[in-house]
């Protein structure tokens, strides 16, 4: 889950002047002026890794849903069974068009007397409006552009926002994809489990005007430092995790994306969600193309756009790609015809004219770390 880049003129996120006190580097992105770097991506994914890294992921959307038949107007809208979450849990969704095509990935958790969303930064503004369009007059949707998000991740990320998080639940007790309400250093905050890099961490959501203060708290902590989007982008990456605008688009299918998880059981079977023909004839009959996973021999990657070759037949394309910190090797992403997705097929990829050796390798790249419930 992630964004796309676009046009606009870029915002400023609550923490803008502090990410350039930090000496980050700043790029538009997603319509906002955004951290790509602090002391270089290589060090700061590494410091992920190990340690725990603090992104601001502010530009994203945060939709809060209420009113009567809410959850019958949602599971109208996606393709999610609301049945099983119950407060305090989340769970990972798609917003799809008619055709079935993927307009956004997003999270939806269940708040008291509501359904709290995350949405990303570039599509924020279509998937407000597509909501608006669909949903009835009954549901009210507020975007909370009043407040920040912010994301520790890595395996000390716990250790080092317990010292703060103050709530009934022990921050050490939250296990992945649930969520809490907690305080930090006065303020309320929402916290939950669940990050976009592979390792166990957490996503904070809190006042806007907080922002400064709480982000200066944690980057106070000997674990913690400030990570930019470069390191953001090859962590997920490690993590097999797609990007929305280069992995995901209305272009492609949740079932040639192997996101399947993210149609609920029920919603399968029963339908009755944008698109649901096609997504229930494509998991009966599977599709043309799949999305793989890529290992690259040598030391250069593929990036997003590079042709996948079987001998001289194209059969796919790279979506992402990048060099692997972890790892020491390129990995890349993409579609590819089914008949060559099995993994260990031999394949080839255009790089700049020349032809590199690739083979389909299992995803994820890096083992997730997530913190489940008897881990």
């Amino acid at each position: 889950m992630s964004d796309t880049e676009d046009n606009t003129p870029p915002a400023k996120l609550p923490l803008d002047g502090w990410h350039r006190a930090q000496g980050a580097r700043m790029v538009p992105f997603a319509g906002y002026e955004m951290p790509i770097q602090y002391e270089g991506i290589k060090a700061e994914h590494d410091w992920t890794r190990s340690s725990a890294g603090l992104f601001d992921v502010s530009h994203m959307g945060q939709l809060l849903l209420s009113g009567p038949g809410l959850d019958e107007a949602v599971e109208a809208l996606l393709p999610i069974d609301l049945s099983p979450l119950s407060v305090g849990r989340q769970r990972y969704s798609l917003l799809l068009d008619e055709n079935g095509g993927v307009l956004d990935d997003l999270m939806v958790s269940r708040w008291p007397e509501h359904l709290y969303l995350v949405v990303n930064g570039a599509t924020k503004w279509d998937d407000i409006a597509h909501m608006r369009e669909h949903l009835p007059d009954e549901i009210t949707l507020n975007h909370l552009e009043d407040r920040a998000l912010l994301a520790l991740q890595g395996p000390k990320a716990v250790d080092a926002l317990a010292r703060h998080a103050k709530g009934e639940t022990d921050l050490h007790d939250l296990t992945f994809m649930r969520f809490g309400e907690y305080t930090i250093a006065g303020h309320e905050v929402t916290i939950a489990r669940a990050g976009y890099t592979g390792e166990d961490g957490f996503e904070i959501s809190i006042p806007g005007e907080a922002a400064e203060e709480i982000a200066a708290l944690l980057a106070g902590e000997p674990e913690v430092k400030p990570i930019g989007l470069g390191a953001r982008d090859s962590l997920r990456l490690e993590a097999g995790l797609p990007l929305y605008g280069h992995d995901l688009s209305p272009e492609t299918s949740p079932i040639e994306a192997g996101l399947v998880f993210g149609i609920n059981k029920r919603r399968r079977g029963e339908g009755g969600f944008p698109g649901a023909e096609r997504i229930q004839r494509e998991i009966a009959e599977g599709t043309g193309r799949k999305w793989a996973a890529l290992v690259l021999e040598g030391r250069q990657p593929a990036r997003e756009g590079a042709e996948i070759y079987h001998g001289d037949a194209k059969i796919g394309i790279v979506t992402s790609g990048g060099f692997s910190p972890t790892l020491g090797h390129p990995i890349a992403m993409g579609y590819v015809e089914t008949d060559h997705a099995a993994v260990d097929t031999a394949l080839e990829i255009d790089v700049r004219g020349k032809r590199l050796p690739a083979r389909v390798a299992p995803l994820p790249f890096v083992p997730h770390k997530y913190y489940r419930k008897g881990a």
